[in-house]
């Protein structure tokens, strides 16, 4: 039987094909890799709650409570800082409405709706090889399937 034949190389049926990543020609940014602006896209999914909350905000806008009810496991405080932070990168706009009592909202803005596209293109990369990186992960003892 043949690789082809066996299924081995394929995705499984159910699994969305992605097409082949294009390669895309920027012009020149410095004289080093390390110089490159996509490292910017790398350090906003290197903080680790960055991205759940634009994916808790794709539906439109959430108070504060309600992200952290719905997110789970994530402290007010840490809600806060990285929700200030998002605003400084304009990723998240803060609404205050003049109400007794006050209430703010949050609304992801057109450059937090764009992170949209590579949080979902990380999910899909999960979906097929998240199983075999864990399990190699826990073969070296350093099981992340949590």
């Amino acid at each position: 039987m043949t690789d082809s034949e066996a299924g081995v190389g394929r995705a499984p049926s159910n699994t969305p094909t992605v097409p082949a990543a294009e390669r895309v020609d920027y012009p020149p940014y410095g004289d080093y890799e390390s110089d490159c602006p996509a490292r910017m896209g790398v350090d906003l999914f290197g903080n680790s709650w960055l991205p759940v909350i634009v994916y808790m905000l794709r539906e439109g806008p959430m108070r504060p409570g309600e992200l952290r009810t719905a997110i789970g496991g994530i402290s007010q405080k840490m809600l806060t800082q990285t929700l200030r932070r998002m605003e400084q990168l304009t990723l998240v706009q803060r609404r205050r409405y003049a109400e007794a009592p006050p209430r703010v909202e949050y609304e992801l803005t057109v450059a937090g709706h764009d992170l949209l596209g590579p949080i979902y293109a990380l999910g899909e990369w999960v979906d097929k090889h998240g199983r075999a990186v864990n399990a190699a992960l826990a073969e070296e003892g350093m099981d992340r399937s949590r």
